[in-house]
């Protein structure tokens, strides 16, 4: 039973990836500093469009020309802030899927609440680490140790089926295994390699890819958002094969991400229903 639904999940992860390839959907991104070159190189292979666009006095023309959008609050500042909360307004008005990153979202009072205002703003998924996805869903402060998670993914479950049920958004923890949740409904996907952890922004990555995916088909967030969770992972199972070390694994992830076909992808997957 198992095998069958890991291979219908896989199935669905292909069609995801087909899609983004062969739709390319343009993804702005309001992300920070440290992540910038490997969003925009993570979204290039898999085939979509970045925009890494951030002024307010741009997003009333831009936005509502994007397939989805994705924010990321890592480098956070007073300047920043405006921007985000501009561009999430017109995608929730206009209808268009956008996903928050909540880095670090417990380190500190202004970042928490900056969190917690943009949730306001109905995002369609929001991807965390544990001790991020717990710190929302508290509303409690401190919660992280910088932006690294103090907690393993599965001490977040019932905080990230919380944090659905409240904000009405489809949940994601990232660790050894990553849980997606929409509230009812819970999957884990088992891909990935510990040495992605020893990459700045591989996070910051996988969520912005979750955008892509979930441009091609926004009413089913959930699908779209452990389909990338699992094809990024794969591709840094593939990378690991001939990595020396974080750097080179860098390199060989992104190589992956953009040369994985149908067999990679079908026989990799590894999502079931918890």
């Amino acid at each position: 039973m198992e095998d069958g639904e890991q291979r219908e999940w896989g199935a669905k992860a292909w069609t995801y990836l087909s899609s983004v390839r062969s739709l390319s959907p343009l993804i702005q991104c309001i992300t920070n500093f440290v992540s910038m070159d490997l969003t925009a190189n993570t979204l290039l292979s898999a085939g979509a469009s970045p925009a890494m666009l951030h002024s307010p006095n741009e997003s009333p023309d831009f936005t509502p020309q994007v397939n989805a959008l994705y924010i990321n609050v890592g480098t956070l500042s007073d300047n920043w802030l405006p921007a985000m909360e501009l561009a999430a307004q017109l995608a929730s008005k206009l209808n268009k899927p956008w996903v928050l990153d909540p880095v670090a979202a417990g380190a500190s009072r202004f970042r928490l609440k900056a969190c917690l205002d943009l949730i306001s703003l109905k995002p369609t998924v929001i991807r965390g680490n544990a001790s991020e996805i717990i710190a929302l869903a508290k509303a409690s402060f401190p919660s992280t140790k910088g932006v690294d998670s103090s907690h393993d993914s599965t001490d977040a479950v019932e905080a990230a089926k919380s944090l659905a049920n409240s904000s009405g958004a489809v949940v994601a923890v990232s660790g050894a295994v990553d849980f997606v949740t929409d509230g009812n409904r819970i999957v884990g996907a088992r891909n990935g390699v510990p040495m992605m952890q020893k990459i700045t922004a591989t996070g910051c990555a996988v969520t912005a890819l979750i955008a892509a995916f979930v441009a091609t088909d926004p009413s089913h967030a959930m699908e779209a958002t452990a389909s990338a969770l699992a094809v990024f992972s794969v591709a840094g199972e593939l990378g690991m094969e001939t990595a020396r070390g974080p750097a080179s694994l860098r390199t060989h992830l992104i190589d992956s991400l953009h040369g994985l076909d149908q067999t990679a992808v079908i026989s990799g997957v590894k999502i079931t229903a918890i």
